[in-house]
Order: C-alpha cells, then structure tokens, then sequence
C-alpha cells in the first residue's frame, strides 16, 4: 500500500521548566544547503516526548540565510510560517518575501519545518485511505458513524506508520522545540515572527518563557481560547464578512467580471448547481465542484484577496452549461495538519443531531458562505480523536521581558480580527495590536506602514502606540 507524507504541502497556561536544551538537544550542524548554496541547512536533535528527555530523538530540519552585513547583525531571526503544516525551511528557502529581505541586513534569518512536517519526520499515512476520505459536510446519522470509524482507522494507520511521534505533535511540544533552537542557535533571547497558525506556538512561548523573549510578531492571529461553537461561528463570520468585502468591491469596480449583477444571486446559483452535480472544478474539469470545493474556492480568493481573479472564475461557471455527472472533487487534504490540530483543539460534537444544528447556526451568521470550510473540515474530521495533548485556554501571560505586537487585517478569512483583538484582551498589557485597515491574510508585507512598525520593533523593541492603525493598501496585480 502506498504511503505519504502527510505534510502541507495548505484551562490554564502551560508551566515549561528549565531550559529546553539543558541535556535534551545537541548543536546545529550547519553545512550548505543542496538546492541554495548561499544558505545553510543544518539539524537539530530534539527527544520526540519532552516529559522523557533522554528518550527516541528525532532531527529538527533548519535553514538559516546569514545577515548579510555582519558589522550591524543584531541577532538570530526564526520566522514560522503557519497551517498547520507548511514547511518554515521551503519559506525561507524560496527567499522571495519582504520580511527576509527587509531583515536579512541585521538578522540571521532562520526557518524550521516543525516536528512532523516535511524535512522533520514527516507524519506517514496510507495513501489510499487518504484518498477514499468521506465528505467533508456531514448530512446524516450515518454520515456521522461512518466518519467516527474513518477517522478511528485514519488515527491507528498513521500512528503505525509514523510511530510513537504521532503523539506528540502538538503545539506545546513544538514550544520546547523553538525553546531548544533558541539555545542552540546561541541567543539568551528570542526573536521571533509567528504566521497565522504560527501565533499560537508563539504565544504558548510566551506564555512558558516570557522571559526570554526579546521580540515577538504575531501577525494573523490565531485565538486558542474557543471551543466548539465559538471556533464554528467565529470563522462563519469571518468568511462572511470578506465575501461583504467582495460583493461591495464588484458593485463599485467596472471591470470586475461580475460587475452590475448581484453577487448574492449569482453565488446562490452556484452553489444549487454544484448542490446537483452540474459544477466542474476550474482547476480539473474531470471532477464535479462540490459545494464544499465551491465555498473554499472562494475563502482562498478572499486571502490575496484575489477578488478579480475570483469573480472572473465565478463568471466563468456561471456562463458554463450544465455539465454532465463527473468524479467528485478530491477531499483529500494531508493528514499531518490534522494531526497537529486534533492534538491542539477538542471539539466535541455528540452526534448529527448537534453537528447539524452547528451547520443550521453558521448558515444564518454566514448567508451566503453558509461556513467556513476550515472550521468545518477540523471539526469533522477530529471527531473522535482522543482528548487534546494541548487543549484551549485562555492565554497567560505575565512578566514577558518584552512586550508582544499583533498584527491583524480588519478583514481576514481566516484569522478575524475578532481573534486578534480577543489576544489582545487576553494579553493585556504584554502586548500591543496595530491594526491593519485592508483585507486578506497575513499582513506583513501589504504597507509600508506596516511594515516598518514591524522592522523598527525588530531591531529596537520599540512598539507602535496603543490603538495604532495602518491604512488600506490596494494590492497591486
């Protein structure tokens, strides 16, 4: 049977004792990386459970782009990418963002790929049970067992194949991770940048060494303290609000492909015929557009926001004939995110009776979205799964030696800016918000505003003002 290495390729605060290297983690070896000579990979050795240090290891895959003017180098830099699931060694490898290029000069910029991820030992799953995964959206009772034996011979597949790691990917375990290539890497502080999903280890950092940190971006964040209904209507909102975005930006802009029809209509349409079968998916005409696969396609065009590209897409389907029944659309998504998730979040749902009331609910908070396929997908598809590892609470954090800045769009599909200000609150007075006024996710890198409230915290520790607000910036073609 085939395999695959499920990785992207998409209470109370925790007390962390001690130092996460002392006797637990052995030296980077550096060398030049084979794909980029001009940067240098290197492993790290980490115990694969952090409660039996001197246990089974496993090697922490990392990159590292030296400051490229030595005279001026302030530091080590770890930027952590989000997901969960996406490889932190490919962001920095690709070496096409601002953020390494504005930094560089000063900062080692290093990345990682998280324990279970890519180049770290990947999370292993039959390919074959991944590809015969259930829908997403449940419809029925017997939906609703068929799923719970599915994710039942999901979990024992690829916790046999990946081994005693499975357990122990979640994010507080990836907290004793960051804490030992901090170490490692020579800092007695860290300096760090967390991205959507990244947010929550860097918080939970904060939270088990607020004295260490030296500087912390949280940019698109993620808010840990929700269960299942808030996690479920939180992002409902969220998606509804930039399809709002959307729509008012098609009704005002001449040359959007949907201009002068009503958006509401048009995607109301769409999603009945995808309802009935007669919808082919724009990126593989040989599979039918479910209406999950419809409603994700929208939420990506909201994250650019790519709102031209998708109303021209929108357009094209609706101009299209009724197409003639064809495969479903592949549901497959890499099982590692899920694992991390389900470790991270419980979301118990009794029965069909309860998950369709969830659905019901998100309908009304989200008309036209109807929900957000993320929040959907992570709740279907951790029923089941065993309790938590590292189960919501609300953050605490106190005495950080420097105070955090969040970064947030008034208008993210997926991160709200009702999360971030939640962090906030959380937070206190460790931390500072700078709002930016746009849309779309992930924030650095959208205006200068932005961005250099970003570098001046970097290399000073000097924060924006409370309340801080940096305007909208149209995104460039």
């Amino acid at each position: 049977m085939a395999l695959v290495a499920a990785s992207a390729v998409s209470g109370s605060g925790a007390v962390l004792p001690g130092s996460a290297s002392a006797g637990t983690a052995s030296a980077i070896d550096w060398a030049p990386c084979e794909d980029d000579v001009t940067a240098e990979c290197g492993t790290l050795s980490v115990p694969v459970d952090w409660t039996r240090p001197r246990g089974p290891k496993i090697d922490l895959a990392l990159i590292r782009r030296h400051a490229t003017d030595p005279a001026a180098r302030i530091g080590s830099l770890i930027d952590a990418p989000g997901g969960p699931g996406d490889s932190g060694v490919d962001s920095v490898l690709a070496n096409r963002s601002r953020f390494i290029t504005d930094l560089n000069r000063r900062f080692d910029i290093v990345g990682y790929d998280a324990r279970g991820i890519g180049r770290s030992h990947p999370v292993m799953c039959s390919a074959d049970l991944l590809a015969h995964e259930p829908p997403p959206v449940l419809t029925g009772q017997p939906d609703f067992d068929a799923r719970l034996v599915y994710n039942q011979r999901l979990r024992e597949d690829c916790r046999a194949r990946t081994g005693p790691l499975f357990d122990h990917v979640d994010t507080l375990s990836g907290v004793r991770d960051l804490d030992a290539i901090r170490a490692a890497l020579g800092e007695d502080a860290l300096t760090f940048r967390g991205r959507s999903y990244g947010t929550l280890l860097g918080a939970q950092y904060a939270e088990g060494y607020p004295r260490r940190i030296r500087a912390m971006v949280l940019d698109s964040v993620t808010d840990h303290s929700l269960g299942t209904r808030s996690n479920l209507d939180t992002q409902a909102a969220n998606v509804q609000d930039s399809f709002n975005e959307f729509a008012a930006w098609c009704t005002r802009t001449s040359t959007c492909a949907l201009h002068g029809r009503d958006i509401r209509t048009v995607f109301a349409d769409l999603r009945l015929r995808a309802e009935r079968g007669e919808l082919r998916h724009p990126d593989d005409p040989q599979t039918a557009l479910t209406p999950f696969s419809l409603i994700d396609l929208a939420e990506q065009g909201f994250r650019g926001p790519y709102w031209a590209e998708l109303a021209q897409v929108l357009a094209t389907l609706a101009a299209g004939p009724p197409a003639t029944a064809a495969a479903p659309a592949s549901r497959t998504i890499p099982y590692a995110p899920l694992a991390i998730f389900c470790s991270d979040y419980g979301l118990p749902v009794r029965d069909y009776r309860e998950y369709g009331a969830h659905l019901r609910r998100t309908a009304r908070i989200a008309p036209d979205m109807r929900y957000s396929t993320f929040a959907v997908y992570g709740t279907t598809a951790c029923l089941g799964a065993p309790a938590p590892v590292n189960p919501q609470h609300r953050l605490k954090v106190r005495g950080s030696a420097t105070p955090l800045l969040l970064i947030n769009a008034r208008h993210d599909p997926a991160t709200g800016y009702s999360w971030a200000t939640g962090i906030a609150k959380q937070l206190r007075g460790e931390a500072v918000l700078l709002t930016y006024r746009g849309r779309g996710h992930i924030v650095y890198g959208r205006s200068a505003c932005i961005d250099n409230a970003v570098n001046r915290y970097l290399q000073t520790q000097t924060l924006p003002a409370s309340g801080s607000v940096c305007p909208a910036v149209p995104r460039p073609p």
